[in-house]
């Protein structure tokens, strides 16, 4: 089996044909599949008639499953949850903002896995931004500058109870399976600047929404450069814009991009099942 590997053009991604990940696999082709991960970070397997047995038996192959705090999984799995948006939805638009998954972690997971289910005719694009391209391109001075940064990442914005998606939100009518939970409040201390376990690329870890601020900086310091960072982090050369398909599966790399949920998708119904790789 040889994987056909087409770049998306832009600063990352790129399509993947040649290969049927419903059957079992070997471990060559999964040298080859993280080989080509790394490379483009982000990977579109177009084609791809799996099931969730099949989603769960390529994230072993990957790695094994990472843990997600604040998803419940579906009926009879423990490690698959849902990203869903029912057709008649008005509660909010999950996952708009840029950030790495689970980064409030002492241990993030190093990718994620998303399968389409069921996938609207128009909208509902996942941005990427690369943070090993936006790292690249800053001055030599900024980037001594932001080494010496540990930032400090917290849930508590998003998954706390008093959270975006708290008690409050509880309420609307999210069709999601969110649970929110005290534990949000935890903090955890990261390098802003991480080099890649596997390549030993240093990408930006920074995500405004799990970044409550930096070690030994004041409040009124930290969050104007966290949001000058940011707006540099999603710069239109850093992006990657990844249109879905039907029988799609998408991986991407945590420790080397940034991703964003888009809309477009009014009065259509939206599923995708998602996995966690471990670090």
């Amino acid at each position: 089996m040889t994987l056909r590997i087409e770049p998306s053009g832009q600063v990352c991604g790129a399509r993947v044909t040649g290969c049927d990940l419903s059957a079992p696999f070997d471990d060559a082709l999964v040298a080859e599949i993280r080989a080509a991960w790394l490379e483009h970070r982000v990977l579109a397997f177009a084609n791809q008639r799996m099931d969730d047995d099949a989603l769960e038996r390529f994230t072993i192959a990957m790695g094994g499953f990472g843990e997600d705090p604040f998803f419940a999984p579906i009926a009879g799995r423990q490690n698959i949850a849902a990203i869903l948006r029912e057709a008649d939805e008005k509660a909010p638009l999950f996952a708009e903002n840029w950030h790495s998954d689970w980064s409030f972690l002492p241990q993030p997971p190093s990718g994620t896995c998303l399968l389409a289910i069921d996938i609207p005719p128009t909208g509902g694009d996942t941005l990427f931004a690369d943070q090993v391209a936006a790292f690249a391109a800053l001055p030599e001075g900024r980037k001594q500058y932001l080494r010496s940064l540990t930032a400090l990442h917290s849930a508590r914005l998003a998954y706390a109870p008093d959270g975006t998606y708290g008690d409050r939100d509880a309420a609307s009518d999210r069709s999601m399976a969110i649970r929110p939970d005290e534990s949000a409040n935890a903090v955890q201390a990261h390098k802003l600047i991480r080099p890649h376990p596997e390549t030993g690329e240093e990408a930006i870890y920074s995500t405004l929404g799990y970044i409550i601020g930096i070690e030994g900086m004041d409040e009124a310091e930290a969050i104007p450069l966290l949001m000058e960072l940011a707006a540099w982090q999603v710069r239109d050369e850093f992006v990657y814009r990844h249109q879905w398909e039907s029988d799609m599966l998408v991986i991407w790399d945590n420790r080397s991009v940034l991703h964003k949920a888009t809309g477009g998708y009014e009065g259509h119904r939206r599923e995708l099942h998602r996995t966690t790789i471990t670090a």
